[in-house]
């Protein structure tokens, strides 16, 4: 009975947010006037000529993101879709009304085949790749073994992705700290580093590195120019998190010796093939960043280069693949799902829609809505304040979502990347670090942290709660971005 009335109110919630949305629409649509008059072309939707109020409905989005989980979290786990929903159509109907429906549509259509479609085959693949791999038996969680599982975590995740390092990665350290009395600092470490830092070093590592990938970034330019920021931050974390881990450690020796529920057995590692087929992953992103066949399918007016099509083909090939080679029983070890991309699914198509209206803003410079924020990144001789990038893209992206944030910083710095990764390597370097970086800040700022704090406490860790971890962020993490301010962004 308590379900059923429990659903009820989840429907009759679901049914709120839709009627809302309608009233909201029509209220916007007044509210965002164009010249009258003017034509617009396919595609162009006249950034240089909309107000500050189309970025409402993009705020609203991350917001809801952001805070959804937190605030209201049972109607978000049911709903979440009709609130990406609701704020795409409140971009969408006044885009049609006032811009028109083909510069509309044209506008939909490049965000939907050059940007989320090849961004979310990319999580797609690596996502079923990632939950193919486990890792079974246990080690003793010593400081030692545990500084070594962070750092094998971090590696990975440049190759998997934050989100499959963490899938991989924390049963088996949760596992190796399952007896400890203090192992709360190292679930915190490990969102620090695996689900966060670690995939600084190439575009399958965090989303903003891929659709700065989309954007025309080379694959290795990232390897190149984040490694200094990321080393240092790596090692300052992993000495930390060893001396951390060995003052608790020997704290315990105080403590009557808990029962280990998961006793030492010998580490063996399943589903083997999915890392031959994450080679063909990167394989195929090489070949669509470097052969240029010139061959072109054009869908009103866009047009999507052959090389990517065949890229995206590629990687559904080998996800399918994955899927039907990998026994079950290794896919279950991980308790492997499809909840978690089906939710990054809905809600990314959300945020790429209503993010149309914002790049078209930002790309007006300082003609658009946007004058005083380029005005804030930029230093009185028009040159790029690096400092500004860095601490403002890390700002956002510690809230709300870092691959959206990224794409706002990328726009605000020219949104040219082969002078972004030439004259302007510098800002595009404090953009990726910001965004990668600080998404560690919070839970909420990066996909994989949720994640890992919800399979830690169903482990009966004792995490801390939103402001406690940031207490722990705070302590140790600003410190830390602090000082590459000083060596890496001034």
């Amino acid at each position: 009975m308590r379900r059923r009335s429990s659903r009820r109110r989840s429907r009759k919630a679901g049914r709120v947010v839709g009627s809302a949305a309608g009233r909201l629409i029509a209220v916007a649509s007044l509210a965002l006037v164009a010249a009258p008059g003017t034509a617009w072309a396919s595609g162009d939707i006249g950034g240089a000529s909309m107000g500050a109020g189309w970025a409402l409905p993009f705020a609203g989005m991350l917001l809801s993101i952001a805070l959804g989980p937190v605030l209201f979290p049972r109607l978000w786990e049911h709903h979440y879709g009709k609130f990406a929903g609701f704020w795409a159509a409140l971009t969408l109907v006044p885009l049609v009304l006032l811009r028109g429906a083909d510069p509309a549509l044209g506008a939909l259509l490049h965000t939907a085949l050059l940007d989320y479609i090849p961004f979310i085959i990319l999580l797609f693949a690596l996502f079923t790749m990632a939950g193919g791999i486990l890792i079974s038996g246990n080690l003793h969680g010593t400081p030692v073994t545990n500084t070594v599982l962070l750092a094998i975590g971090t590696v990975l995740a440049s190759f998997v992705g934050t989100t499959g390092a963490s899938i991989i990665m924390i049963r088996p350290v949760l596992r190796a700290n399952d007896d400890r009395r203090f192992n709360v600092h190292v679930v915190v470490f490990f969102i620090f580093l695996v689900s966060n830092i670690g995939g600084s070093l190439t575009p399958l590592g965090d989303p903003p590195l891929f659709l700065g990938f989309l954007r025309g970034v080379d694959f290795f330019w990232t390897t190149t120019h984040l490694l200094p920021e990321t080393a240092f931050a790596v090692v300052v974390l992993l000495a930390l998190f060893y001396a951390l881990d060995s003052f608790f450690f020997r704290k315990e020796e105080g403590y009557p010796r808990l029962k280990d529920p998961t006793p030492d057995r010998a580490i063996k590692l399943w589903g083997k093939v999915n890392l031959l087929l994450l080679g063909g992953v990167i394989a195929a992103i090489l070949m669509s960043a470097n052969w240029k066949p010139g061959v072109a399918f054009t869908v009103h007016g866009v047009a999507v280069e052959g090389q990517n099509l065949l890229r995206d083909v590629i990687l559904l090939v080998l996800a399918g693949l994955s899927l039907k080679l990998t026994p079950g029983p290794v896919r279950a070890g991980n308790e492997f799902s499809w909840g978690p991309i089906q939710e990054v699914a809905k809600l990314f198509a959300g945020i790429f829609v209503c993010i149309i209206p914002v790049l078209a803003m930002l790309q007006a410079g300082k003609a658009g809505a946007f004058a005083s924020l380029v005005a804030l990144v930029s230093h009185a001789d028009g040159s790029a304040n690096t400092t500004a990038y860095f601490w403002l893209t890390g700002a956002l992206s510690s809230f709300l979502d870092n691959a959206p944030t990224y794409l706002v910083f990328f726009e605000l710095a020219g949104g040219d990347p082969k002078a972004l990764m030439t004259t302007g390597a510098l800002t595009l370097t404090a953009i990726s670090a910001g965004a990668v970086f600080m998404g560690a800040n919070s839970y909420i700022g990066n996909a994989p942290n949720f994640m890992v704090y919800a399979i830690a406490k169903d482990r009966k860790v004792k995490m801390p709660s939103f402001f406690g971890y940031m207490l722990w962020s705070g302590a140790i993490l600003i410190p830390l971005f602090l000082v590459q301010t000083i060596l890496f962004f001034r």
